[in-house]
């Protein structure tokens, strides 16, 4: 699971301050006009819901696995299922709900000064932090007008990733794909299949009563 937190979230924190950490930052004014435009529509939005697949793609280029997944996201509290898992985050703790084994892990919420880090909160908005970034092409993908943007990070080595390609439905200015390229020639791909604005959220979905899974075990992983 902690692979697919890592990949979610590429997919899926908030700010428009690009960082800079000891790289010059290149600006490409194409591309910061296109994200800007794709923050400014996602930041509009109370509240998020998405549908989405990741598919892993090994050096050949072949898909090793795919899983489909939802997440709702408001701030810094989101409710994510993937992979026979639900994951439910109030914006200080993170409970992991796995039915197989019938346990909920509780662990710290990602941290939100971390937004060059891959979490769930910043699936829609990783650009914002921590990258250079420069626009690619338009690219047709399923009868839908993508712009292609590539980002690169600041901190390379750092990273297990040497690019990250965010497509961008050139009408809707909303993202539909994201394409992670590992430095072991591997891919990771999210694709976004629906993405929903909501002015109002039940606030009760984001934190997890105990009493509501009879017979699991509580694990509790939080630092102290």
């Amino acid at each position: 699971m902690n692979k697919l937190l890592i990949t979610l979230l590429l997919l899926c924190g908030l700010g428009l301050s690009f960082a800079q950490t000891g790289v010059k930052e290149e600006v490409d004014p194409k591309a910061k006009a296109i994200l800007d435009e794709l923050s400014s529509k996602t930041k509009a939005c109370n509240s998020i819901k998405s549908d989405f697949t990741i598919e892993n793609l090994g050096s050949d280029k072949k898909v090793k696995d795919s899983n489909a997944g939802s997440i709702t996201l408001k701030g810094l509290k989101y409710v994510l299922n993937v992979k026979g898992q639900k994951i439910i985050c109030d914006g200080k703790s993170q409970w992991t709900v796995i039915s197989e084994s019938k346990e909920v892990q509780v662990n710290n919420a990602p941290d939100p000064k971390s937004t060059d880090q891959v979490n769930p909160t910043n699936i829609f908005t990783l650009y914002e932090k921590g990258y250079k970034y420069k626009f690619e092409k338009e690219e047709v993908i399923a009868g839908t007008l993508n712009q292609v943007i590539n980002l690169y990070p600041l901190d390379p080595a750092k990273k297990p990733y040497h690019t990250v390609k965010i497509y961008v439905d050139k009408t809707k200015k909303q993202m539909t794909a994201l394409k992670i390229l590992n430095k072991d020639a591997s891919i990771t791909q999210i694709n976004i299949k629906s993405f929903s604005c909501y002015t109002e959220t039940n606030e009760g979905m984001f934190s997890l009563k105990m009493s509501d899974y009879p017979g699991y075990e509580l694990i509790d992983l939080k630092e102290n």
